[in-house]
């Protein structure tokens, strides 16, 4: 079946006007000022006059098959639902492994990122954890990225942190090449995702790399930039040169330190940041542990991956940017920085991943891979469990 769109506000994530939009066979066909309905087709005709359209969200760091563990065993956190995606505006995610990669393995997140695929939304998934050497399936990083579909890097791995395994330049340049290399074999961004801790100077690691070796700033995407103010001072002047990422699901939590995602934006784009080279993410699913100076736990949240689309509104209703930017840092730029092919814009021949939000910004329609997993607000489809 087709589905045809009519009468749409585009976002590309660059606004294009009002537009008939029309999807089939996955994809986005078509993408006019009128399309008339194709005679002798079976077309469905959706009225989306006064709706946004624009991709469908990209979370480039998700727990989705669970995260924790700080506080013992009872403090694991569970898998990500399907509903929690598409409540979210989202269609795509990277799942990652995390603190845990003793007790967890890289196979449960491979295993969850197939699920998710086969319930009809686009996933990928990082090899490694916090750890290095890092847990990996093949024995390699290099060799997971390069022959699993669905691994595409590295992560999280943790440096400036007291659950980091306190990689060297050596161990990090190593790591990095590997990566690369085994993205250029299997056509991936064989990036690594790097945990930001509350350490001083967490980018000066990411920098004695580059300055000792032929790699480039871009073969990392360190997060949890905003977790503090002293970090994100450092980001400012880091994100000049390599790429910058935002985590929204930590706040409300600890307001008192981190500074809010949507006004994070707009500050690293105050300081001369491109826009090209931020990114938001939920860290949905994961635990948020709060830590006393002892290092005791004293206090544990969940991320969750809703948040994406929560501080996207945020940055454009309070914080004033315009919805075509404040788009980028949600879809095309992970979707470029990560290399997903057919992701990340409304594009005839792209995917059809789209989202269409109403007057108060809600999930009114959201189609993954061309099919309908929202309509006229409600969700369609749930996972088996839920």
């Amino acid at each position: 079946m087709l589905i045809l769109f009519k009468k749409c506000d585009v976002y590309t994530p660059d606004f294009i006007g009002t537009k008939d939009v029309l999807i089939g066979g996955g994809k986005i066909l078509a993408i006019k000022d009128t399309i008339s309905k194709p005679p002798k087709v079976d077309v469905q005709v959706i009225s989306a006059d006064g709706l946004k359209m624009m991709p469908g969200l990209i979370d480039a760091h998700v727990h989705i098959a669970g995260a924790g563990g700080e506080g013992g065993p009872n403090s694991r956190t569970p898998e990500m639902k399907l509903s929690q995606m598409l409540e979210g505006g989202i269609t795509t995610v990277i799942g990652c492994l995390g603190t845990d990669g003793f007790t967890r393995t890289i196979e449960s997140v491979l295993m969850k990122a197939k699920a998710l695929r086969a319930e009809g939304v686009s996933c990928w998934i990082y090899t490694g954890a916090y750890q290095v050497p890092t847990p990996t399936i093949l024995g390699d990083v290099g060799r997971d990225i390069a022959i699993i579909d669905e691994i595409i890097g590295v992560g999280e791995v943790a440096i400036s942190d007291h659950r980091s395994s306190g990689p060297t330049v050596d161990e990090l340049i190593k790591l990095a090449g590997h990566a690369r290399v085994g993205g250029m074999l299997g056509g991936k961004a064989g990036i690594i995702n790097l945990h930001m801790g509350d350490a001083k100077k967490p980018f000066k690691i990411i920098e004695d790399v580059v300055k000792n070796s032929e790699l480039n700033y871009t073969q990392f995407l360190p997060t949890h930039i905003n977790r503090n103010s002293y970090i994100f001072e450092d980001a400012k002047k880091y994100g000049k040169k390599g790429y910058v990422d935002i985590t929204a699901s930590s706040y409300p939590y600890y307001p008192e330190y981190e500074t809010k995602p949507s006004k994070a934006i707009v500050e690293l784009i105050k300081a001369g940041v491109p826009l090209e080279h931020i990114t938001m993410t939920s860290d949905g699913c994961g635990s948020l542990p709060d830590f006393d100076e002892k290092g005791n736990l004293i206090k544990m949240d969940t991320g969750q991956p809703k948040s994406i689309l929560t501080e996207l509104f945020d940055t454009v209703n309070q914080e004033k940017l315009p919805l075509e930017k404040a788009l980028k840092v949600v879809t095309s730029n992970p979707a470029d920085i990560l290399k997903l092919p057919g992701k990340g814009r409304i594009i005839e021949g792209y995917d059809a991943d789209v989202l269409l939000v109403d007057s108060e910004n809600r999930p009114y329609h959201l189609l993954a891979n061309g099919n309908l997993m929202i309509k006229d607000a409600k969700i369609l489809k749930k996972g088996l469990f839920e």
